[in-house]
């Protein structure tokens, strides 16, 4: 059995940059296809195991791009303006 070594992952960040938003915006992309998909293939098969299957993973998507979204429902100015200024002066 492989273990797990990686970090957990932490808290994401306060403020969202414009490269964050970029990168969350192709995620949130690529789950909502996969949720499409997936829920398209679960109408057109017959068997109901696979139907089953196939439903529960694009609910996985599904509640992946709800998560996401999740993130970005934040007062970004706000959170900007509570960082340490950082710049030179």
């Amino acid at each position: 059995m492989m273990q797990n070594n990686q970090p957990p992952i932490p808290n994401p960040p306060r403020a969202i940059t414009t490269k964050d938003i970029l990168y969350l915006k192709d995620a949130m992309s690529w789950e909502l296809l996969a949720f499409k998909k997936f829920h398209s293939m679960a109408q057109q098969v017959q068997n109901p195991q696979f139907k089953q299957v196939l439903d529960k993973v694009g609910q996985m998507h599904q509640n992946h791009f709800q998560r996401i979204l999740g993130h970005l429902q934040v007062d970004n100015n706000a959170a900007l303006a509570s960082l340490p200024n950082t710049q030179l002066q």
